[in-house]
């Protein structure tokens, strides 16, 4: 039986994370739109055959790209977030009408968005019930859920709310995808390689007390983001795992570190699931900002699987045999 490769659309793409788990799910990308240069040369960095558009998304058309089967994003979180006032559609940086014109100019069969756990808040009730009207309107089912990243292998709990619609003749074949059934590492675990490979001589001492999953990643808002792991509480929830989160280090710790080690760019994309051989360009702020703002790969490559085997499937072969019975 000859299989069709699955092609998507992805806008707001960062650094990857969406892209990459579409591609280990089965996807072919005919585009990835991203505003900012420094997420645009890591994509082309690291796959130089992406046809990558550095474009302000409100400024491009679907027409410009060949016919897709997914539209995805993770769209700006700011307008859902409690650290960004939670002004949702008064907010200049709310993407999600962006993502209803896109879909209304392609129809294509399924649609994939990613954002904060804050999009579930009670104050956003009345926008999500907009949202899915506006997608039943031009033809699609939609669903809201929470996905926790450390039930998929992240060695961080990163709740994050997806969204997936589909066009109504799909809806049956589709399922979220279960946790696994094994425990995501350990930040010690995920990390020990790295940060031992300076050469540091507590690195296994420090594996031991970086016993659990890490906290969320933040620290990713280009208006308050830096190289640090965030505001006191997060670095206070950083320090119980015997890591600084003041700032984030160039280099693994050296054979005479003393104290809690920092995190580089690569330990935070690790801690987020990238694979250790995708390298995030640009200098430590902006590198750091795109992973802080990703989602992880293995958690995009699970919603995909789910929503590939729901679109490949053949309604109208489904229809034929039903009718035969």
């Amino acid at each position: 039986m000859l299989l069709i490769v699955p092609k998507s659309l992805e806008i707001c793409a960062g650094a990857g994370g969406t892209a990459i788990g579409l591609e280990r799910a089965g996807f072919s990308h005919v585009g990835l739109v991203e505003n900012d240069p420094h997420a645009c040369a890591t994509l082309r960095h690291n796959r130089p055959n992406w046809n990558v558009l550095e474009a302000d998304v409100r400024l491009v058309s679907a027409s410009e790209f060949p016919s897709f089967d997914l539209l995805s994003g993770g769209v700006p979180c700011p307008p859902f977030s409690k650290a960004g006032r939670q002004l949702g559609a008064d907010d200049e940086r709310d993407l999600f009408p962006e993502i209803m014109r896109l879909a209304e100019e392609a129809h294509p069969k399924a649609i994939m968005v990613e954002n904060v756990r804050g999009l579930l808040d009670p104050v956003f009730d009345d926008y999500r019930k907009r949202m899915q009207r506006e997608l039943e309107r031009i033809g699609y089912w939609s669903e809201f859920k929470m996905l926790n990243a450390s039930d998929f292998g992240v060695p961080q709990l990163r709740p994050r709310v997806i969204v997936v619609g589909l066009q109504h003749r799909y809806v049956e074949r589709f399922a979220w995808p279960e946790p696994r059934p094994t425990p995501a590492p350990t930040v010690g675990e995920a990390l020990y390689d790295e940060i031992s490979s300076g050469g540091w001589a507590d690195a296994a001492a420090w594996r031991e007390i970086a016993c659990t999953i890490a906290p969320t990643l933040v620290g990713g808002s280009k208006k308050h983001g830096g190289p640090d792991l965030g505001p006191t509480r997060a670095r206070q929830a950083w320090a119980k795992l015997g890591v600084e989160g003041r700032t984030i280090a160039d280099e693994p710790p050296g054979p005479d570190h003393e104290g809690m080690p920092r995190l580089t760019v690569r330990m935070a994309a690790l801690l987020q699931g990238f694979p250790r051989e995708w390298e995030i360009i640009g200098k430590k702020t902006n590198a750091y900002r795109q992973v802080g703002n990703a989602f992880p790969p293995p958690v995009a490559e699970a919603v995909a699987r789910s929503v590939g085997r729901a679109i490949q499937a053949n309604p109208q072969a489904k229809s034929e045999a039903d009718a035969a019975a």
